[in-house]
């Protein structure tokens, strides 16, 4: 899931509901990021990945291009529908990040593109320590566009201009869970026709929870700027930064959970708030046997 972009009217949960409603247009129009970021943000080495609010899987085919397992989990069955047919290689799970169906201390990194500034911080970053293994890394993604341009800026002055990233990843950067965090940015261009363009606008959630009178004013405008700024049948180039923060977990004092297998039998099996969509689903799910740290969820084993 993805926005930063200064919005009013809706709140929070709503806007980032939203995304169900505009996943194809997002999933068309959104841009990617760029493959010199993911070794800087993963490591060279194949890993265990669990990506949280994966969205269309923007990143994740990127993530299995580089040869990591991952678990792609998002709240909204809807954009992961969108993700199998784009990222065929990666386990799925309908789950967000304050409830993370996945044994503790089983992962590498977790990596979190265009949706950290959704989360419950306060529950979701002790979260995320559980199931990282002792020296594994929270990577963190956004993708900004670079305003200093002047099309660009008229660009957000229309649809939300952009927060400063520094805002964004700062709940990590002040948590006790997490030490050490350092930044890195990765420059690129998206191409955008017309169509694709008013699927990128359409696609901010802010937009998406616009009523429609509203929202067919803010479209003309854009299609106003396209055809000031575009450039015929190539379209337009968006500049983007891609800005990437890492910081590794703090060592954990709790004792591992101790898992034993529960068989399911039905793909798309709800468990406990997390569906899953994993086609391998009828395999065992491990439930723990020792006093969890989450009591009652049954776990994906991960490991």
């Amino acid at each position: 899931m993805s926005e930063h972009g200064v919005s009013a009217g809706a709140a929070p949960r709503e806007r980032a509901l939203s995304f169900a409603s505009v996943a194809e247009a997002y999933d068309r129009a959104r841009p990617s990021y760029p493959a010199e970021a993911v070794p800087w943000l993963l490591g060279t080495g194949p890993a265990t990945v669990l990506e949280l609010g994966a969205g269309t899987g923007k990143l994740t085919e990127l993530l299995l291009a580089a040869g990591h397992e991952v678990l792609a989990t998002d709240p909204l069955p809807e954009m992961l529908a969108l993700l199998r047919g784009r990222a065929p290689g990666a386990r799925t799970a309908v789950a967000t990040a304050e409830r993370i169906p996945v044994p503790s201390r089983s992962v590498d990194v977790v990596v979190c593109a265009e949706s950290f500034h959704w989360f419950d911080h306060a529950v979701a970053l002790p979260e995320i320590a559980r199931v990282l293994k002792p020296g594994g890394v929270l990577a963190l993604v956004w993708n900004v566009r670079d305003e200093g341009i002047p099309w660009v800026r008229k660009l957000g002055r229309i649809i939300g201009s952009e927060m400063s990233t520094t805002e964004l990843e700062e709940p990590a950067a002040h948590s006790e869970h997490f030490r050490d965090l350092v930044a890195e940015d990765f420059r690129f261009w998206q191409s955008l026709r017309r169509d694709e363009l008013f699927d990128l606008v359409r696609s901010r959630s802010y937009v998406a929870t616009l009523d429609e009178p509203t929202r067919d004013d803010v479209l003309a405008r854009v299609g106003a700027l396209y055809d000031d700024y575009g450039r015929g049948p190539d379209g337009m180039q968006l500049p983007y930064l891609t800005r990437c923060y890492r910081a590794v977990v703090e060592h954990q004092t709790q004792p591992p959970v101790v898992l034993s297998p529960v068989t399911t039998h039905e793909p798309g099996v709800r468990v406990d708030g997390a569906v899953l969509t994993d086609p391998d689903a009828t395999q065992a799910i491990p439930r723990p046997t020792a006093p969890p740290e989450d009591p009652g969820t049954l776990l994906i084993d991960f490991r």
